[in-house]
């Protein structure tokens, strides 16, 4: 699975990692919807480094379509209302 972080680049993920990102995911939701803006900036840096540290780089000059684009770690409350809701980015 390839993965976008916005600003960072694309990273190729396994699919043994994606259950984790998906807890990391939901929790967000979960923080949004509370309005808890210090908890959802926990997790979405959670997140962002979760991904970086477990996935492997793409070179920047590939070009590959991303299966999940992930917002950058300065994301507003008010943007990430938009954004994880629902399901959040990765589906259960």
């Amino acid at each position: 699975m390839i993965i976008r972080i916005m600003g960072e680049g694309q990273f190729k993920v396994s699919s043994a990692i994606l259950d984790d990102l998906n807890v990391i995911d939901n929790r967000i939701v979960d923080y949004v919807g509370r309005e808890d803006e210090a908890s959802f900036k926990r997790e979405l840096s959670s997140l962002i480094s979760t991904i970086k540290g477990k996935g492997e780089p793409l070179d920047p000059k590939e070009i590959v379509e991303s299966d999940i684009i992930v917002p950058p770690g300065d994301l507003t409350l008010d943007e990430a209302e938009r954004v994880f809701s629902g399901c959040g980015l990765i589906e259960d």
